[in-house]
């Protein structure tokens, strides 16, 4: 890693460059990092770290453990390259009139008058004034593909409207790179039009050459992290090693499901960077990923406390207090995000998971509907409002939500599971396992998907209980916290006649719920099967334990547990009277 005042420095340049640009994502994306390097306290005063004050229990936990100081040399076998200049990327010479035509087209571009900045820079060719005009051109087919597509489906519809100024565009920037004279930013724009078109190699060559070119633009790397859908197309990628490097590997593992991996990268990354808020939250993404919903809450909190009008990522935050059914965190957050700004698509997904919380599903949907029209690509808000109807038992409508969401992101395990629960619900178990194993595949570690599988094995349809065991062992492997597995591991035994393996599992799932101090039918179940059992295979002490803990329940299993133990008695009478 660079040192710290090396990061520094080029942030800052960065921050300008990509301002000027109107590259406004990757700016704020770069100030954010440049805000997240810890100042020298011997060269700053506590006013000039204002940002970086509160609690850093989190970030001292996820630092990385290197002795000495981190901002030195890189870790064994590491060697960056040097880093391109800062200057080369400002190397453009203009007259007064030729900033004063850019200053004009800038203007009327921060006004989201694409066309008629383009128009203004039609003349002229400089390499800066050639990116904004390609910029703006391309931004205005985009704006004009959205207002086509609402014209002809409607603001959730889809269509096949495409950006009408890509062909000139490719045309021109291809014409640039071929005769060198383009630059980093309109290989961007080039990468953009070819990701469009289809040509997917191609706009990874192009975006490579964007980002070893000037390695400071987040946007190019984003755009080329969509592209990187496998390990090996990523680690075919031909990269300098610059630091920016490494945020984008931690980014691309975590979409590639690589969680671990993403987590050590960040680790590494928070010696330099260790007031980043972005990368607080990337961990706490991979956390959520992982299911450790515990410690992903202590994250979020902490972000809030550091930057209370914060909205990005604050929907995942909501899917954690949802799932932990915190109802009064739930209603914080979304009174916090509607007056921070009710507008924004993750403002309604929060507000969204609020009322499907309390059970108003029909107005949950609305504001998942909401947050589309404001965003249509939106993945989360298509998946959430696919669960919705699900509890709604409007299962046509849930395809078509969670269909959608696949279509935005094939690799979104949980629409593909949503799609395996509606199919279920229509009573089409064939189809539901289809859509479940691809689930699973996405997702391997997640014990719930597992279950699912196992449940559609169970059918009367399939009735495949032999996969179904299979399956419900993986799901106990999988750290299944809702302790469902081992209960319906013990009863497919005894069901099969395989009376010691449900035992084994009967006794699992009780040592289980006694060492989380749980009751319910299930243990009943479980110590009534193990009374029998025992007393079946003459092991009469431990059926005697069983049917006196059967004691203490009211009901038919405290009857039968007292029949159990008068058989017991006898029989134990006439091992003693008559021994084998």
């Amino acid at each position: 890693m660079a040192s710290k005042e090396t990061c520094r420095t080029e942030l800052r340049s960065a921050v300008r460059l990509l301002s000027d640009r109107g590259l406004y994502s990757a700016s704020k994306w770069a100030a954010e990092q440049l805000m997240g390097i810890e100042q020298d306290p011997a060269k700053h005063t506590p006013s000039h770290t204002r940002f970086q004050r509160g609690s850093s229990s989190i970030r001292r936990r996820f630092r990385a453990a290197a002795a000495g100081d981190s901002s030195a040399t890189p870790s064994a076998g590491v060697s960056y390259v040097a880093t391109p200049s800062m200057a080369g990327a400002e190397d453009y010479e203009y007259d007064a009139i030729d900033n004063d035509f850019y200053l004009l087209a800038k203007s009327y571009f921060d006004c989201r008058e694409f066309r008629r900045a383009a128009h203004v820079l039609r003349d002229q060719t400089s390499k800066k004034a050639v990116f904004l005009r390609c910029y703006a051109l391309y931004l205005a087919g985009e704006k004009r593909k959205e207002e086509e597509m609402i014209e002809l489906e409607g603001p959730l519809g889809k269509s096949d409207t495409v950006n009408k100024e890509n062909v000139s565009l490719e045309r021109e920037l291809s014409a640039l790179r071929k005769n060198g004279t383009i630059d980093s930013f309109c290989l961007y724009v080039y990468g953009l039009v070819l990701k469009e078109k289809g040509s997917e190699n191609l706009a990874r060559t192009v975006l490579v050459e964007a980002v070893n070119s000037y390695p400071w633009n987040w946007s190019a790397w984003s755009e080329l992290q969509s592209l990187c859908t496998t390990i090996e197309t990523l680690n075919s990628l031909n990269l300098n090693n610059h630091w920016m490097k490494d945020f984008f590997l931690a980014n691309t593992y975590q979409e590639l499901r690589m969680h671990n991996e993403s987590l050590s990268k960040y680790e590494y990354l928070q010696a330099t960077f260790s007031f980043s808020n972005y990368i607080q939250a990337q961990i706490a993404k991979a956390q959520y990923n992982l299911r450790e919903f515990e410690l992903v809450q202590v994250i979020f909190e902490e972000l809030l406390r550091n930057d209370p009008y914060r909205i990005e990522d604050m929907d995942m935050y909501s899917n954690v207090l949802y799932a932990k059914e915190c109802f009064s965190a739930l209603s914080y957050l979304a009174h916090r995000v509607f007056l921070t700004d009710k507008y924004r698509p993750e403002s309604c997904c929060i507000i969204g998971n609020y009322y499907s919380l309390k059970g108003q599903h029909e107005k949950s949907v609305i504001y998942f509907r909401r947050a589309l029209k404001l965003n249509k690509n939106y993945l989360s808000a298509w998946t959430l409002m696919g669960h919705e109807y699900v509890e709604m038992k409007n299962s046509s409508a849930a395809v078509d939500a969670y269909r959608r969401a696949v279509d935005i992101n094939p690799c979104d395990y949980r629409a593909w599971y949503g799609l395996g629960q509606a199919y279920e619900m229509m009573g089409m178990p064939f189809y539901a396992l289809h859509y479940f194993k691809k689930s699973v595949f996405l997702q391997p570690n997640d014990s719930r998907l597992w279950i699912a599988m196992a449940q559609c094995y169970e059918t009367e349809q399939l009735h495949m209980l032999e996969e179904a065991i299979k399956c419900y062992k993986r799901a106990a492997n999988c750290n299944d916290r809702e302790a469902i597995a081992l209960h319906h591991l013990a009863k497919l035994h005894c069901k099969l006649g395989h009376t010691e393996e449900a035992a084994f599992y009967f006794k699992k799932d009780l040592d289980r719920m006694e060492a989380e101090e749980r009751e319910g039918p299930n243990m009943v179940e479980a110590l009534m099967f193990l009374a029998q059992h025992c007393k079946t295979k003459k092991r009469f002490e431990e059926a005697e334990v069983y049917c006196t803990r059967l004691l203490d329940y009211t009901g038919p299993e405290k009857e039968t547990a007292e029949s159990l133990l008068q058989g017991i008695r006898y029989e134990k009478l006439d091992v003693e009277h008559f021994p084998p």
